[in-house]
């Protein structure tokens, strides 16, 4: 696929970057079009995942002349799922006055995108599975077996291994639905696309509400780049819009910004690997062993400079040459208690150099609880951003509150 092709995609569904990654995402959903094979699109809430399906069934070769119904999973509720998907014969539920087509029947031929598909109850599930293998289902009261024909793209911002280990997904459906997967990358992960989003929303709202367009100091532009971005291309586009429409002065400096995201969360300092979250290659656990064993590491290295400069100050306290050469300490280790360099005394230390120097506890478990109170510290409790800082989900960090007493709830 030529860069051109790209670029009319991007024009025609109005899609704002250029990011390499989404440059491939076009790339790989307008190649997979012209297949029937089921696609697994990835990415945090906010990344603008609806655009992708809309691309896949309209660059087909026949399904772009048959219906294209898209469906949110998660706004249904659990005891009409069925219904809505598979239909309903007359008489099989209260209320079922008549018979209905579900959505499977009136995408037939065409194209169907279930939206939040990691939120669809298990009994779903099994009959989902059933038409993704074989193209047949059964309406809700009915024993009849019918026959659809329909490509499926789904999407998800659930960690879907993560489901599968709880018994939450059932494993044989996502690797049905995930024949060819399409990541999403969060808007963090894009910034150089950062500042054009910011310049095209604000350009359609300067038109929309007629009104001047805003622009942004250098400082405030920086803290754009340097933000998380939790809510993505969603939550910039809502708070240009709220400048936009608030703001007198259309020169927005970084002290207006601040009255509209949380510059808290700019820079993290944690020792998080934040890396390419694809959610189908890494999951939560990963990056929970990475924290603590990079706090681990980080603390040996620290213990073992500290044990080479006592044993040079032990070594001076001794006779040793004025002329060697001092190990620089730890920073921190040195900022509480410096040697006054004026009488050159060097206070009684209660360390030996001849034992061994270790922590009180190098318990994976004991560190990853002290990051995690570190955590909810910073952000002063606030369970999203905590989770967004050690890099992992707001499920997975409730567990582990639970798990550490820590919930305050």
């Amino acid at each position: 696929m030529s860069d051109i092709t790209i670029q009319e995609v991007k024009r025609r569904y109005g899609i704002i970057g250029t990011s390499p990654a989404i440059d491939r995402a076009i790339q790989v959903a307008v190649q997979v079009a012209s297949t029937d094979l089921t696609v697994l699109i990835n990415g945090e809430s906010g990344v603008g995942k609806e655009n992708f399906p809309k691309i896949i069934h309209d660059h087909s070769a026949e399904r772009k002349h048959r219906p294209y119904v898209a469906i949110n999973c998660g706004a249904i509720p659990e005891g009409t799922v069925d219904s809505e998907l598979f239909g309903h014969e007359k008489g099989s539920f209260t209320g079922a006055v008549g018979e209905r087509k579900g959505y499977f029947e009136e995408a037939d031929g065409g194209t169907i995108f279930l939206d939040e598909v990691g939120e669809l109850p298990a009994s779903t599930q099994a009959r989902l599975l059933r038409v993704l293998e074989t193209g047949e289902f059964m309406r809700v009261g009915s024993s009849e077996s019918r026959k659809t024909n329909v490509r499926v793209v789904a999407a998800t911002n659930v960690n879907i291994p993560d489901a599968i280990a709880s018994g939450k997904f059932r494993e044989d459906l996502y690797y049905r639905l995930n024949t060819v997967p399409i990541v999403i990358p969060p808007l963090r992960e894009r910034k150089e696309d950062i500042l054009l989003l910011f310049r095209k929303f604000a350009f359609d709202f300067s038109e929309k509400y007629r009104m001047p367009e805003v622009e942004l100091t250098p400082e405030a532009q920086m803290a754009m780049l340097q933000y998380y971005w939790p809510g993505n291309v969603r939550q910039l586009k809502n708070v240009t819009e709220q400048i936009s429409i608030i703001e007198q002065e259309r020169t927005i400096t970084l002290e207006t910004l601040k009255k509209y995201i949380d510059l808290n969360d700019i820079p993290s300092t944690l020792p998080v690997l934040y890396g390419h979250r694809q959610q189908q290659k890494t999951s939560d656990a990963s990056f929970e062993r990475e924290l603590i064993f990079k706090f681990l590491a980080d603390m040996q290295k620290d213990i073992n400079e500290l044990k080479r400069y006592v044993s040079h100050l032990n070594g001076k306290e001794g006779g040793g040459g004025p002329s060697e050469e001092a190990p620089v300490a730890p920073a921190h280790f040195l900022l509480d208690d410096p040697v006054p360099p004026a009488t050159g005394h060097i206070p009684a230390d209660p360390i030996s150099v001849d034992a061994e120097i270790i922590p009180d506890s190098l318990s994976l478990q004991e560190k990853e609880k002290e990051m995690i109170v570190k955590a909810l510290l910073k952000n002063n409790g606030r369970r999203k951003e905590t989770a967004a800082d050690l890099g992992i989900s707001e499920r997975t960090l409730y567990r582990k509150l639970k798990e550490y007493q820590l919930d305050t709830k």
